[in-house]
């Protein structure tokens, strides 16, 4: 312990060997305030956006933010912020921001795994991706080929990650997921029997086939992108968005503790776990688009292998979510080429990895974090 608090005050650079595995996990649309606030008070108590104001406050109110907070995502909270480290936090001078003019999905999402804020027009629509995710680059090496897996709840997400140009495993939307596992064939009898089935799937159906699969096959890289809280807050129903991120929370520890008890992945295994976009404050917190003001707000967690238990970043330069994919491929001990100008790694406090494609290894002091060039 005095090793660690020695090396955070004296900013110490550390070597350390790449992460053997990483988990991209995203929850749409989630506010920065949420995840460090917990409940905002003025909507918990507005019956235009809670029905039951009683009893969600009796689920999610505290009057200290930092219990309202561990209320709504404990796995944040009593894990995360004590082994890992969380970035966004504009209340202790952290910022993290989308550098995409739309701030929407598609070009939240492109950013973040492409690392380009494409300024040509991106809508929330079917149309196949012309820029390289580093999900599509690390599936083209050797190491990684037919180790790259995505689960997605949103069904155009086969267009963002390009199916049509690379062989990853993908699962998105409704599609069935062939396996020929016992319990995946009955969670696609499940999800047959589903009445309406919409552009976005249940996150639950998603999470069990992403959980399933890793059990079973042990992907390298794998994105999970859950899309229900963006869902329910198009919906203003703020009560459904706050239990849909306390689930997402879940779901986040439940795989935490499948890879902690598996011997594959067990301390060797990184999360980076973020969103493709902000939202609007107060009663405009159910939009997001370039016009209102939060939209590009963002936040960023990280916790495993490499990552100093640091907690909440302070008083850093602004990470930019056009720096993930290039972090994500970092901390593999890769070197992210894209056919596009990309930002670059985050820096990450204590973390010191050789690339490679190189000798070149990239480190910062603690308390020193970030950010290079690059800025739904």
């Amino acid at each position: 312990m005095c090793v660690l608090i020695l090396l955070i005050l004296l900013g110490t650079r550390v070597q350390a060997q790449k992460a053997e595995n990483i988990f991209i996990i995203t929850t749409d649309g989630t506010r920065w305030q949420e995840i460090f606030n917990g409940a905002d008070s003025a909507l918990l108590h507005d019956t235009g956006f809670v029905q039951d104001t009683a009893l969600s406050c009796q689920l999610y109110w505290d009057p200290s933010p930092e219990e309202r907070r561990k209320r709504l995502m404990p796995f944040f909270w009593n894990v995360i912020a004590k082994q890992g480290q969380l970035y966004g936090n504009r209340t202790i001078e952290s910022k993290v921001n989308v550098k995409n003019i739309y701030k929407i999905s598609y070009p939240g999402y492109n950013e973040l795994l492409t690392g380009y804020p494409d300024p040509l027009p991106i809508l929330n629509a079917p149309q196949y991706n012309r820029n390289i995710s580093v999900l599509e680059y690390l599936n083209g090496l050797p190491e990684y080929r037919n180790r790259v897996a995505a689960f997605t709840s949103w069904n155009v997400f086969p267009f963002i990650l390009n199916s049509r140009r690379n062989t990853m495993m993908q699962n998105s939307g409704y599609a069935v997921l062939s396996d020929t596992a016992e319990s995946i064939r009955l969670a696609n009898k499940v999800q047959d029997s589903v009445a309406h089935k919409d552009k976005t799937r249940y996150d639950l159906l998603t999470f069990f086939n992403a959980r399933e699969y890793i059990r079973l096959h042990h992907p390298r890289v794998v994105f999970l992108a859950l899309g229900e809280t963006d869902e329910f807050a198009h919906k203003s129903r703020y009560d459904l968005y706050l239990q849909q991120l306390a689930n997402v929370d879940k779901m986040i520890a439940e795989l935490w503790y499948a890879v902690q008890t598996d011997p594959f992945y067990k301390n060797n295994t990184t999360f980076l776990i973020s969103t493709d976009h902000g939202r609007g404050r107060r009663e405009k917190w159910v939009k997001h688009h370039t016009f209102v003001p939060g939209s590009g707000e963002i936040w960023l967690a990280l916790l495993g292998k490499n990552i100093l238990p640091v907690g909440e970043m302070k008083g850093i330069k602004t990470v930019y979510q056009s720096q993930v994919a290039a972090t994500v491929a970092f901390l593999l001990g890769e070197d992210f080429r894209s056919n596009r100008s990309i930002g670059k790694p985050v820096f990450l406090p204590g973390a010191e990895i050789r690339t490679a494609a190189g000798d070149k290894a990239l480190s910062t002091p603690v308390f020193e974090t970030l950010t290079l060039t690059n800025e739904k």
